[in-house]
């Protein structure tokens, strides 16, 4: 078989093989194939889509390019959850330890931020210790031990996805659904989960910009995860306006603090015991999904969660010292920037794209795979939209660690936020739920 044959067919918009595609996948994995073909591969994929059945056979193949885990007895209770990105978004943070606290077990392998939006990975990474690396023993191992667990992406786990995505990055190929379905399912089956909820944020700030993508998205993925055996559901939520009341990395760590220790945004608590409730009464734990929320919010209030948390940081490396005295070692800007009601009012709209990417070029993003970033570099917003404002009160406070700010940074994060003189309805996140 030759790879340029393989491209014309997927060129010429045929349904590849899955002798075809296995031979893309191993060329990918053994190096036998050039970067420039599989450039050239992915954008006909890119360009003429793929069957379901295609979009299943490549999912088993990336995800059998590494190690699958096999949890045996356990199977039914090994839950996780995926975001497709979002400004502020801490949710996994808090809802693997509810979970664990309510009994499901959550191998969490999650990933780093890129562009705008934030990784979960680097957020645990701005508290010192946190050991965001592992292997198959290791994640065995913390959920033995906490009932939860969050790592990166290893070598070992769906090796062929990762290389895929480093070119799918540099070849404007990233967007194509049946490329971020095998992708994103692939990860997840190698978790060997039984439940998967998806959190697929729409919206100005989102990677799905419409509601009809983003409907494509979801349905992609629950046939793929059928398809290799997962029940998934999808959570359409609105990604306008930043999540919670912390944007950064430290900062949304210091949020789920407060969450943890039963206080924190309503916003961000919301969109976790929804997402926690899906998850309980698709293992079976529960009836119904509100009751499922119930739970959820219980492990906040009655300490379980924060319990499974400060577990799951020990088996990752983070001594007792910074566990019990976190929020003296999460490192924040040391310069303020604070952003303040120009009349009474209403506070009208946060645009949460323009400011994740301030944030980002401030050092809490990066523009490029392997760029360093500064987990210090964050926002806190003291009045969220909707909140009445006085002329002069405080909205929006940007900490950072610059000298001082270019003329052009402050006029964009000025441009941020706006205030109207009339009271101002807040939408819910849920736009709806796909099954």
């Amino acid at each position: 078989m030759l790879m340029p044959d393989v491209i014309a067919n997927k060129r010429d918009g045929k349904e590849l093989s899955e002798n075809e595609l296995a031979f893309v996948v191993d060329g990918v994995c053994d190096g036998s194939i050039r970067a420039e073909q599989l450039g050239a591969w992915l954008m006909a994929v890119y360009n003429n889509s793929m069957s379901m059945d295609e979009r299943i056979t490549l999912t088993k193949l990336m995800r059998d390019s590494g190690e699958v885990i096999d949890w045996q007895d356990l199977t039914p209770l090994i839950v996780d959850k995926h975001s497709t990105g979002g400004v502020g978004d801490k949710v996994s943070l808090a809802l693997a330890p509810a979970l664990a606290a309510c009994g499901l077990k959550v191998p969490m392998i999650a990933g780093r931020g890129l562009a705008h939006t934030g990784g979960t990975i680097d957020k645990l990474e701005s508290i010192p210790g946190y050991t965001t690396s592992g292997n198959e023993r290791d994640i065995r191992r913390t959920i033995g031990f906490a009932g939860c667990c969050i790592y990166s992406q290893s070598t070992n786990i769906a090796p062929a996805d990762s290389i895929l995505y480093a070119i799918r990055d540099v070849t404007a190929t990233v967007p194509s659904i049946p490329l971020i379905t095998a992708s994103i399912i692939s990860k997840k089956s190698a978790e060997g989960l039984s439940c998967l909820v998806l959190d697929i944020k729409v919206g100005s700030a989102a990677f799905m910009q419409n509601l009809e993508e983003a409907r494509a998205l979801a349905k992609s993925m629950i046939e793929v995860g059928e398809g290799v055996g997962i029940e998934v559901r999808a959570l359409l939520t609105r990604m306008e306006k930043p999540i919670g009341t912390h944007i950064g990395n430290a900062h949304e760590v210091l949020e789920i603090l407060d969450i943890l220790e039963g206080s924190g945004s309503w916003d961000t608590i919301s969109l976790i015991a929804m997402q926690g409730g899906h998850l309980l009464q698709m293992a079976g734990l529960v009836d119904t999904m509100e009751a499922g929320q119930m739970k959820i919010l219980s492990t906040f209030s009655d300490g379980s969660a924060k319990h499974h948390w400060d577990l799951m940081c020990e088996s990752q490396g983070v001594t007792k010292e910074v566990i019990n005295q976190m929020r003296d070692y999460l490192e924040t800007g040391e310069n303020k920037f604070t952003l303040h009601s120009n009349m009474d009012g209403w506070v009208e709209d946060i645009d949460a794209k323009k400011l994740a990417k301030v944030l980002s070029e401030l050092g809490a993003g990066r523009s490029e795979i392997g760029q360093e970033i500064d987990h210090s570099v964050g926002a806190i917003i003291h009045a969220k939209v909707g909140a009445q404002v006085s002329e002069g009160g405080l909205i929006l406070a940007v900490e950072h660690q610059n000298d001082e700010l270019s003329e052009e940074i402050m006029t964009r994060l000025e441009s941020c936020i706006a205030v109207s003189a009339s009271p101002v309805s807040v939408p819910d996140r849920l736009i709806e739920v796909i099954k």
